[in-house]
């Protein structure tokens, strides 16, 4: 997918409902008062490392790009790090969909706040390894 392509799926989740039940579509899940769309899945099964490093660096570039972009929309992004959520899921807490899937797997994440929802960027980087995933979620829930 094109970084465009990006920027109109993310449109297009502002300006959808929040569906009552959760339910997956063909770029992610949706929930009440949510949507989540994955923009680059890494493949782990992929024996070809230096073909996953490639892809590393381009979900990178990817990611760089999308932060220029919707800065430029937006203003700049709070930089939000997530251990303390991670660290209170771990202790049993109950952490509010779609925030407890982002939580996961994602260190931090670049957040924004407009017209009464959150935008959040999700980059998720395979510790020690080659893997490199980005999500976005649109979402009427504060974060953690």
């Amino acid at each position: 997918m094109t970084t465009a392509h990006h920027l109109r799926l993310i449109d297009g989740m502002r300006a959808r409902e929040f569906p009552a039940e959760r339910v997956r579509s063909g770029s992610g899940v949706s929930g009440p008062g949510y949507h989540t769309a994955y923009l680059y899945a890494d493949d782990v099964w992929e024996d070809d490392e230096a073909g996953r490093l490639e892809r590393r660096t381009q979900c990178l570039a990817d990611h760089e790009a999308l932060v220029t972009l919707l800065g430029s929309r937006w203003g700049e992004p709070q930089l939000v790090s997530l251990f303390g959520a991670q660290e209170r899921m771990l202790a049993g807490e109950e952490i509010p969909q779609p925030w407890a899937d982002t939580v996961a797997g994602c260190e931090y994440l670049r957040l924004w706040y407009i017209e009464e929802r959150w935008i959040a960027l999700a980059l998720y980087l395979e510790e020690g390894g080659s893997g490199c995933e980005l999500s976005v979620v649109v979402t009427e829930t504060d974060p953690p």
